[in-house]
């Protein structure tokens, strides 16, 4: 008997796709993609030429990093049909707790000065550790107690946010552990080369996904695209990853930055030497948790019940589906995805302050509607979360390079909010999907 698993070509009889829907693309992903271009356009020619520039676009990349981060958890709480409120606040508490373990903790308690190789990796545990206990509680209450999540997290966004105000006692909290600070970007990139490493690996692994999705479909005698079709998609692909890279290689690192590298090493730089920063460790961060939470959704048993159970929740639990236990572990993955945040904005900003987060779960959870996550439940994709967070910073950012006041910042970006879910209702009705 042959092998099915091996082959690309559709077996006889099989079913085809032809034409432009061959290509099978994402109507809603292509809006979104359209929708960030003209964005970009419009603050690229009201800003003089300012905005879409390798400098500005570097700086946009790790800004919308901690937001998306977060995002990518609040699909699979929105899915479920609940909502967190407390994400900036737990990020805040986060955030504080991992600046005294550095300045306090490992030096006083442990004897471990601020930048010794372990200080930075136990901070970032005990972090995480104290967001999974956290989004556990709020779990708990809002599955086990059946309050809902919207009072739970209300409840949490205000003491959470205090809880880390007294943890540092309204200090800010900084310098922090060299290597921690890595970890926030402008400090801590791939460089060139590694960025271009990077990204051919990232290219071939594409490549190697798009032809294992095509082998398990023929397999199962579904449609398949012609291969000119994944051929297009395949170069769409790898021309966006290796594009991306490019861009953010053609930032140069500023001369005098590079002079005192060249310093710190004994040695002079050369007349006329350059390098690119290329990408930043907190962007393959995200990339990591978007592949991670991706294949969470597609293809483990507790992603797919997760969207069970956000399509109809009763007759989820009456399959068999323990929901309640299901809330508590889709609140503490929110918690711990709260502290990875937490560890790329404190470490950009070099220091916790008072006000890391603010605001934050507004941000978050606009990303994860405008990415086309349905309030009602049941849908929603990380991909789509992570291109709203970038599309609500470039707002933000394209706004206050052309000087908008930012009262009308916040008019603009709560208006896009509004318009967004309008569009989502409108879609999904015209195109038969489930509200």
């Amino acid at each position: 008997m042959t092998d099915t698993t091996d082959r690309v070509a559709p077996p006889p009889g099989a079913p085809r796709l032809t034409g432009f829907s061959a290509l099978q693309l994402d109507t809603r992903l292509l809006g979104m993609i359209g929708a960030f271009a003209v964005i970009c356009l419009a603050f690229h020619l009201a800003s003089d030429g300012r905005f879409v520039t390798a400098r500005n676009l570097f700086n946009l990349t790790i800004q919308t990093a901690s937001v998306a981060i977060m995002a990518t958890g609040m699909v699979f709480i929105i899915v479920t049909r609940h909502i967190d409120l407390s994400v900036g606040s737990i990020l805040a508490t986060c955030s504080a707790v991992m600046a005294m373990v550095q300045t306090v903790v490992m030096p006083d308690w442990m004897g471990l000065g601020l930048n010794h190789p372990l200080t930075a990796p136990i901070a970032i545990a005990v972090g995480i550790a104290v967001g999974i206990v956290i989004g556990a509680f709020h779990g708990w209450l809002v599955g086990y107690q059946g309050i809902p999540a919207f009072i739970v997290t209300l409840g949490g966004l205000l003491v959470w946010r205090n809880v880390a105000w007294y943890t540092t006692s309204g200090q800010t909290i900084g310098p922090l552990d060299r290597n921690f600070m890595t970890l926030g970007g402008i400090n801590g990139t791939l460089g060139e080369t590694g960025s271009w490493i990077a990204g051919l690996i990232a290219a071939a692994a594409a490549l190697w996904a798009l032809m294992a999705a095509r082998r398990n479909k023929v397999s199962h005698d579904f449609p398949v695209k012609p291969i000119w079709a994944e051929a297009a998609v395949g170069a769409i692909v790898v021309g966006g990853i290796l594009g991306f890279v490019a861009l953010l290689n053609a930032y140069d690192v500023p001369e005098r930055r590079l002079e005192r590298m060249f310093e710190a090493r004994g040695e002079v730089m050369p007349d006329g030497f350059t390098q690119g920063y290329g990408v930043p460790y907190s962007i393959v961060l995200l990339v990591l948790v978007a592949i991670a939470m991706t294949v969470v959704a597609r293809r483990t048993r507790f992603g797919r019940y997760i969207f069970a159970t956000g399509g109809n929740p009763d007759a989820a639990e009456l399959s068999g589906i323990d929901t309640r236990m299901l809330t508590v572990k889709i609140f503490a993955l929110m918690g711990a995805l709260c502290a990875i945040s937490a560890v790329v904005a404190s470490a950009r900003l070099a220091n916790h302050s008072n006000d890391i987060g603010t605001l934050d779960e507004l941000r978050v959870i606009a990303a994860a509607v405008i990415g086309g996550t349905a309030l009602k439940g049941g849908v929603g994709t990380i991909h789509g979360a992570i291109l709203g967070a970038l599309i609500m910073q470039s707002l933000q950012s394209g706004m206050a390079m052309v000087g908008v006041d930012a009262p009308l910042q916040n008019i603009v970006v709560g208006s896009v909010l509004v318009v967004a879910v309008m569009i989502d209702i409108v879609y999904r009705k015209r195109t038969g999907a489930r509200d």
